[in-house]
């Protein structure tokens, strides 16, 4: 079974980017937390390297996923500096694989939001160069931008965050569904004008996505998974 090493950035004394009444350290928790429980229906072994907001190394970070074996680390970051829209990092001397990995990521998130596209690049950040296995790290968003800060104060952009991190999850490692998945493990997926807004494993909570885009939407579609 594959393993995929989840990495919230920054937390504890450590908040990371700070603006418009947000921190980055609960944000990417939040994400993180979200994208293992979304992970939850495939065959997948998930841990994050923070469950709560506790500072920890960039090397114990890396060390945790090499220790463990994971198959992949995905470091999650909020953005900071001016700018605005989505961002994936790989390390320079990563190779073909790796930059077909990072695409696939890349493009299942930015699939799920409506902003810029700051495109596929490459950084000697310590996670991504201490780690054994393939690493991507991702920046949603620009905290210190009102219109991007506005989009990560909106559950349902945090959702679809979430979903377009799984999703490329799901696809860079192929990973199967469960054979067998009891009624706790289903996920219940919303899709409004052909785009995944989330995935839930409780009906009452898809439900309530349905209510929110019902007369605003083209179409939308609840599936069972």
């Amino acid at each position: 079974m594959k393993k995929v090493m989840i990495d919230p950035g920054h937390g504890g004394s450590d908040p990371g980017a700070v603006g418009n009444g947000l921190r980055e350290k609960d944000l990417v928790l939040t994400i993180a937390k979200g994208i293992e429980a979304e992970l939850a229906a495939y065959q997948v072994e998930v841990k994050l390297t923070r469950t709560t907001d506790r500072i920890v190394s960039l090397t114990d970070r890396s060390r945790q996923a090499n220790n463990w074996g994971a198959d992949l680390f995905v470091s999650i970051h909020i953005n900071a500096g001016g700018g605005t829209g989505f961002e994936t990092f790989i390390h320079p001397t990563d190779g073909a694989r790796l930059k077909d990995m990072q695409k696939t990521v890349h493009q299942a998130i930015m699939k799920q939001l409506n902003v810029r596209d700051r495109g596929q690049k490459t950084a000697n950040f310590a996670v991504l160069r201490q780690s054994s296995m393939p690493a991507i790290l991702t920046e949603s968003l620009f905290i210190d931008h009102p219109a991007d800060a506005l989009q990560l104060k909106n559950k349902s952009i945090i959702e679809a965050i979430v979903a377009g991190h799984r999703e490329g999850i799901v696809r860079a490692l192929q990973l199967p569904l469960k054979h067998r998945l009891s009624v706790h493990e289903q996920l219940y997926r919303v899709i409004v004008d052909g785009k995944q807004i989330g995935a839930y494993k409780e009906p009452k909570n898809a439900a309530k996505q349905v209510e929110t885009y019902f007369g605003r939407a083209k179409s939308i579609q609840l599936e069972r998974i």
